[in-house]
């Protein structure tokens, strides 16, 4: 099973599965040991899986990455690391250019780089000037080699468009899409295309609930396991609630049984399929799903396929708006349960314990 690859700039290519960083993070439920995770990196890079997704408040995730390069140093030089710069809510009033800097020294430390290859940006508050000025600081560290590419993550598509009026170089952008979550064919792929940004998401699986466990189960409520399942049962609600949920994942199964892979492959599948999609991050605490993952390039789905799980998205209610106008809404359900201020929190020790839980 190959894992096929995208050239999404010249001469920079990714791996269209990316591992992502999240689940790992010990402020969202990490259960596992930072020698575990170190050893299962390697697996996901000799699978051919060498794009990393990570964030500079990702409790611990850069560090994490950084101490597999060293351990690993040889799969480390075959490395796509997609890290991202996410100023704290409290911090945006009188962010400087120097708290900039001072965090991107911080990411290219911990991982142990001389140029991070991609740092994806993202401004908690667009009330707050100032994101288009930080923007252009990164710009600077661009030009001089401390950053290879510029991306940003998690705009609506008017702040993305801010980003580019301004002259900032977007070469990616980095956005929740799937067949649960539409809100980017609103436009957002559309000015993407325009512009030339290429395009990978997250959010397929929604957390572990697009997955056979949860099919026929009674629906999903607190306490969650961990911050993914809460943040996504609100996006299932908004769908069109856990009845048409099932319905999905029903047709999801019924395809997958088909083709002998997951109704997670099948999700997975839908969304690299999709124009202007470069790749698709999924989150992994583990090798378990690593081989089902693999599978997804092998199997092709049918326009009848896409034409039964069509019929059943025509139903949704929502998600609503542009991407991540919910989410940005901080009196809203979406918004009530982000945590806007972690990345002062990324100058303390990853707590390698095991048994890390969701705060």
């Amino acid at each position: 099973m190959t894992i096929e690859r995208r050239e999404i700039l010249p001469g920079y290519s990714i791996s269209r599965l990316l591992k992502g960083g999240w689940h790992l993070s010990s402020g969202h439920g990490a259960s596992v040991g930072a020698a575990q995770a170190i050893d299962d990196m390697a697996a996901f890079v000799e699978a051919g899986i060498t794009t990393f997704d990570c964030a500079d408040h990702y409790l611990g995730v850069e560090q994490l990455i950084g101490d597999f390069r060293r351990a690993y140093p040889e799969l480390g030089q075959r490395l796509q690391i997609h890290t991202k710069y996410v100023p704290d809510w409290d911090a945006l009033a009188t962010l400087s250019p120097a708290d900039t800097v001072r965090i991107i020294d911080r990411s290219l430390q911990r991982l142990g780089v001389d140029t991070l290859d991609l740092v994806q940006f993202f401004w908690w508050n667009a009330k707050v000037p100032g994101a288009v000025e930080t923007a252009l600081v990164l710009k600077d560290l661009q030009r001089s080699g401390k950053i290879r590419h510029i991306g940003v993550t998690n705009f609506t598509t008017p702040q993305l468009g801010e980003m580019i009026a301004a002259g900032v170089p977007v070469a990616v952008n980095q956005l929740q899409y799937s067949l649960v979550d539409g809100r980017p064919e609103r436009g957002q792929l559309h000015f993407c295309r325009a512009n030339n940004i290429a395009v990978v998401t997250y959010g397929h699986l929604l957390g572990g609930f697009i997955s056979e466990a949860w099919l026929g189960k009674p629906e999903a409520g607190e306490p969650f396991a961990n911050r993914s399942l809460r943040k996504y049962k609100l996006i299932i609600e908004d769908f069109g609630g856990w009845p048409l949920f099932q319905e999905l994942l029903a047709a999801l199964k019924g395809i997958g049984d088909r083709l002998g892979v997951g109704p997670g492959e099948v999700a997975l599948r839908w969304t690299l399929d999709r124009p202007d999609i470069a790749g698709c991050i999924v989150g992994a605490t583990s090798t378990r799903h690593l081989a089902r993952n693999q599978k997804v390039f092998d199997i092709a789905l049918t326009d009848a396929d896409r034409a039964a799980l069509a019929g059943i998205c025509a139903r949704r209610t929502g998600p609503l708006g542009d991407c991540y106008e919910l989410e940005n809404d901080r009196t809203g359900r979406h918004g009530r349960i982000m945590r806007p201020n972690q990345n002062s929190l990324e100058d303390r020790p990853w707590q390698d314990t095991g048994t890390e839980t969701a705060t």
